[in-house]
């Protein structure tokens, strides 16, 4: 059974031309090129499933991505701040 995202994705050219940058450098970090691949290939008409398979990620998590890509664009994919206590070591 596959459902359709209610999220579709229309990038603008420089938001694709970002977002491949993103994927495509080496020295960013992980979460970085796994969230502009993960656009990149909403942008292209797969559905989840496809999307978390392809990157080896939980469906629930490109479900994420691409819902707060669809809402905030560009700044949806950056981490927000998270409650709690702080971190007691520097990234």
């Amino acid at each position: 059974m596959s459902r359709k995202s209610p999220f579709p994705i229309l990038l603008s050219l420089e938001e694709e031309r970002c977002l491949r940058s993103s994927a495509s450098r080496y020295t960013s970090p992980y979460f970085e090129v796994v969230r502009a691949k993960t656009v990149l290939l909403a942008a292209q008409g797969l559905e989840n499933r496809e999307i978390a398979e392809r990157l080896s990620l939980p469906r629930q998590i490109v479900s994420k991505w691409r819902k707060r890509f669809f809402s905030d664009r560009l700044a949806g994919l950056v981490d927000q701040p998270r409650s709690g206590r702080p971190r007691g070591f520097s990234p």
